[in-house]
């Protein structure tokens, strides 16, 4: 498990882009047949992926860096399949998951393990994980069946639909909030105006891009921004106290798990355009 200490809000001004890169972005979280993690210090988050082809895998704790017997000893976790379709075996009950479908564990699931259907068309299972003081049920949500919000104008390049899974009228959960959010043919706009939320932290995994194309990502102080080129299946750590937004060469799709404070979706500090440097 690889471990990252994350820059305050003053030290990431003086950093190159490698060091942005290095600190904020997760670049190869997809590698097949593993299960890669990050632990991160912002709010004790972990993110990871696991792709199984040739043999099932499992979640486990990682001794030093956990000290727990088993990953949900003291976590839940938010699982969102983002590939072929897919299987998750959370102690004895096995669970199918499409593309676009999340599945939620609560505190207390010893046993977690992934497999795909067709090896030709692996799973590519994504999650989030967060410390969690209280227990949970296991839910599994389909894409079909997430609150769903249709925003933006066709004028502003940001059409797009909220979908929400693991949220405060939605599946429960101890602090953990995660869905996500797929533009329109056209649109290329995702959280802009920007906003923060200095009570959690938020990760963006972004999806659907093909070869070739890019979002460029937004963070930082309103008044001292910085941009990541981000590809396929990248993610983007966000601290409570950076803004969060991005444009793409053409459409795409991102996964958003937040943790921290509370679970209110609408809770965040709403940023002016004449803010924006």
């Amino acid at each position: 498990m690889e471990v990252r200490t994350t820059p305050d809000d003053a030290s990431y001004v003086r950093m190159t882009t490698q060091e942005l890169r290095k600190a904020f972005l997760f670049e190869n979280l997809f590698v097949p047949d593993r299960v890669t993690m990050v632990y991160c210090d912002a709010d004790r988050a972990i993110v990871g992926a696991a792709v199984p082809l040739a043999r099932t895998l499992s979640l486990e704790a990682e001794k030093k860096e956990m000290a727990a017997d088993y990953f949900t000893e003291r976590r839940e976790v938010g699982i969102v399949n983002v590939g072929g379709p897919g299987n998750v075996v959370a102690g004895d009950a096995p669970y199918t998951l499409q593309a676009g479908d999340i599945l939620y564990l609560g505190k207390g699931v010893k046993q977690i393990r992934f497999a795909s259907t067709d090896r030709a068309r692996p799973a590519q299972f994504y999650f989030v994980s967060f410390p969690a003081h209280a227990t949970f049920p296991t839910s599994l949500v389909k894409r079909a069946d997430a609150e769903a919000s249709p925003l933006g104008s066709e004028s502003g390049a940001n059409r797009r639909t909220i979908r929400r899974y693991i949220h405060a009228n939605g599946v429960g959960s101890c602090q953990l909030v995660m869905g996500i959010t797929e533009l329109e043919e056209g649109s290329v706009w995702n959280t802009m105006p920007p906003h923060t939320h200095m009570r959690r932290t938020e990760v963006y995994l972004y999806f659907g891009l093909p070869p070739g194309a890019v979002a460029m990502h937004i963070m930082g102080k309103p008044d001292e921004t910085r941009s990541l080129v981000v590809r396929d299946r990248q993610a983007v750590l966000s601290p409570g106290w950076s803004i969060h937004a991005a444009a793409g060469t053409q459409k795409y799709s991102f996964v958003w798990a937040m943790g921290g404070e509370n679970k209110e979706f609408s809770d965040m500090d709403s940023v002016n355009m004449e803010e924006l440097k």
